[in-house]
């Protein structure tokens, strides 16, 4: 690879790695933002609040047209452990790019 070359390509590099970089702090202000209500959810899922509003969909007393995939176990569950997924990676992340800094 000539001078030319190697400066083009890293040119590229940087213009890539730059929007990656952006884009990554980007999504971490979203996600920090998130996780409160992420806590106002969990704090829902096994309460009694929870188990009330499910015995009362399963009554029938709730309007048929409400969406209610907050009262299934699994998409709150599978929610909250994505989140814990998601923050044990950013940690091995964090660890990878800070030790070959």
């Amino acid at each position: 690879m000539n001078r030319i070359e190697r400066i083009q390509a890293m040119e590229a590099l940087l213009n890539e790695t730059s929007d990656a970089v952006v884009n990554m702090a980007n999504a971490l202000e979203d996600y920090a933002k998130a996780q409160e209500k992420i806590r106002r959810l969990s704090g829902y899922y096994g309460s009694d609040a929870w188990y009330g509003d499910i015995a009362a969909d399963q009554r029938g007393a709730l309007p048929e047209d409400l969406a209610r995939g907050v009262l299934s176990e699994d998409l709150i569950y599978d929610m909250i452990v994505g989140n814990r997924d998601n923050a044990l990676r950013m940690l091995e992340i964090g660890t990878e790019i800070m030790r070959k800094l």
